[in-house]
């Protein structure tokens, strides 16, 4: 029993070598990501939750294909076509060494996903959500500032909009990568401690040689942010862990059909105005 993707060149990878059933019924925790290593920096949280586990298993989704990736070094002369191919070998080992039961790979072209007119990406995404059932997703937040993430978080929320209640997990969790979440306000954060298992970490990200030795250190610049988002969480106390990940909770806006991304977002930035505004009057 498979899914059958819009594209040809989508794929089903089991690191385990189990098989296609099995890994779709026992995924307890999803991440739906634009790119090759998203996953890794902002979903560490699931990984880590499900790593060493017979009753938690992980399976991670990439949407787009890798071709638009920036490359310089050893890959500078690389071809679209063959971007695509280093990136998703990276992925795959990124999959084995954090054990994932399945890593989905649904090949679209970043602008088809940034296409709000394209049906393909969100109909694929709820047959892979209905098929796995998980407890949790973690995403891309709409506050993200790359263009194929917010999207991503779109098709997403559209998905999950599209599914009965039933099918729809317990929590949603829109994630940080290409912008931080320390601007939300303390009382509306989710904070992830993932600091356990620091060798698994460096070692999910350290695969991504055609980002790292291709020019761009987002194995240094993701464990930066999550030990500053852990030491500077709390101005007057002591680190209570060594590496944080940010997200929001993007499960109300999921079951409210109804409400606008747009609006929803607008309230965290609101609350966000309202309290610099209010230290700043209070302090004059």
């Amino acid at each position: 029993m498979t899914i059958k993707f819009a594209n040809e060149g989508s794929e089903v990878f089991f690191p385990d070598n189990t098989h296609f059933k099995s890994a779709m019924q026992k995924t307890t925790h999803l991440a739906v990501s634009a790119h090759q290593d998203d996953i890794e920096i902002m979903a560490l949280d699931g990984i880590l939750k499900c790593f060493g586990r017979e009753d938690k298993w992980f399976c991670g989704v990439v949407t787009t294909n890798g071709a638009g990736s920036p490359r310089s070094g050893l890959y500078a002369d690389y071809t679209d076509e063959q971007m695509c191919v280093a990136r998703r070998k990276e992925q795959k080992k990124a999959a084995y060494v954090g054990e994932y039961c399945a890593l989905v790979m649904l090949d679209y072209p970043s602008a088809e996903v940034k296409n709000s007119q394209n049906e393909d990406v969100v109909a694929d995404l709820e047959k892979l959500i209905l098929k796995t059932s998980p407890e949790i997703i973690y995403v891309h937040n709409p506050a993200d500032k790359h263009d194929t993430h917010v999207a991503v978080a779109m098709r997403t929320i559209e998905a999950l909009r599209n599914l009965p209640h039933e099918y729809r997990p317990e929590r949603i969790y829109g994630c940080e990568v290409w912008r931080a979440l320390d601007w939300v306000n303390d009382e509306q954060k989710i904070v992830f401690d993932v600091a356990e298992h620091p060798n698994l970490s460096a070692s999910l990200l350290g695969v991504y040689d055609t980002q790292i030795c291709g020019g761009a250190r987002y194995d240094l610049a993701t464990a930066g942010r999550r030990l500053a988002n852990a030491t500077f969480a709390e101005s007057h106390s002591t680190d209570q862990t060594t590496a944080a990940i940010y997200a929001i909770d993007l499960t109300p806006l999921v079951n409210d059909p109804g409400r606008e991304v747009g609006e929803f977002m607008r309230g965290y930035l609101r609350d966000f105005e309202n309290d610099v505004i209010s230290k700043i009057e209070k302090l004059k």
